[in-house]
């Protein structure tokens, strides 16, 4: 109990004072005014690119399972990311989130071992993913971030990723005596499912596609936001800098990101020219947009919460 107490309260803390930064930082007026300014039709298309993001995401979520030797009807599968998506809006980062769709998932009927490995393995792909398309549309602005050391981050993050992925696919190799630890047979299945997944073409190509084109669809989304606004934002300047705030926003050192994700899009958008207030106005709508396509999981809970009951 005292460590959950302090996890949240050590997340507060963090949300509190990413948000005090920004009340120091940011003209809070002119980015409510810059918000305001927002064409209701540009925010019924981010709503759109929402839904597609969850569609992706489902058959993303579907082709590990797959992998993996588990099954999952497409309906089924956007019904339980929608409940993981619920929580990860109330719960620290995306974490909380993943926690939950792991727990429905095994009561949907999916074994123990591909419930947990599912959801992390998918995880692992959506950061490995953001990691590479980073690194492959760095280039496009090479020219006016020539003088930021941040240019060599994620190249290194994503040669640091691949070295993990390696690593985590050889956990089997553990001494046999191991064997008797319930964890450590777990380690072995995750290494196994992780060789599946990321180590053999048929199935690591398409689940590598399918997440880069999740990341694609996010930074249009935040383009198409952007335009709204008026704000000085290329798409291309979107494929690189939206993956590093999308980052940051799942990591668990906030509430659903927020206070976190806003810091991180005033610093990168801030290298490219962009005010704060634009792109804090930019940061929330985008927070918005995600809370807005949350929602249904809520409900899909509730639904699930009672075909349980009447059991």
């Amino acid at each position: 109990m005292w460590k959950s107490v302090t996890n949240w309260a050590v997340k507060l803390a963090l949300t509190a004072a990413s948000l005090g930064y920004l009340l120091h930082k940011v003209d809070l007026s002119a980015a409510w005014n810059a918000a305001r300014s927002l064409s209701l039709w540009y925010f019924a298309a981010a709503i759109g690119l929402q839904v597609i993001q969850v569609v992706i995401c489902a058959v993303r979520w579907q082709a590990v399972l797959r992998a993996i030797g588990a099954h999952m009807a497409f309906l089924r599968a956007v019904e339980l990311f929608s409940i993981g998506n619920f929580f990860g809006q109330i719960l620290p980062g995306a974490i909380g989130g993943d926690a939950i769709r792991m727990l429905a998932t095994r009561r949907a009927g999916v074994g123990l071992g591909a419930a947990i490995n599912s959801v992390m393995l998918e995880r692992a792909a959506t950061v490995y993913a953001l990691l590479l398309l980073t690194t492959m549309a760095e280039p496009a602005l090479i020219g006016s971030l020539a003088n930021a050391p941040e240019v060599w981050l994620f190249p290194a993050l994503t040669m640091g990723a691949t070295v993990g992925l390696v690593f985590l696919s050889q956990l089997d190799r553990l001494p046999q005596s191991w064997n008797r630890w319930r964890m450590v047979r777990g380690l072995i299945q995750l290494a196994a499912d992780t060789r599946t997944c990321f180590f053999r073409p048929r199935n690591g190509m398409p689940i590598l596609v399918i997440a880069l084109l999740g990341h694609v669809n996010l930074a249009i989304l935040v383009w198409v936001l952007a335009i709204g606004l008026g704000a000085p934002v290329g798409l291309m300047d979107c494929l690189v800098l939206v993956p590093p705030v999308i980052l940051v926003a799942t990591l668990p050192i906030s509430i659903a990101g927020w206070g976190a994700r806003e810091v991180a899009m005033i610093t990168v958008l801030g290298l490219i020219g962009v005010p704060a207030a634009q792109a804090t106005a930019l940061s929330v709508l985008f927070g918005l947009t995600s809370l807005v396509i949350a929602l249904p999981g809520g409900a899909f809970w509730l639904m699930e919460r009672g075909s349980a009951d009447a059991l």
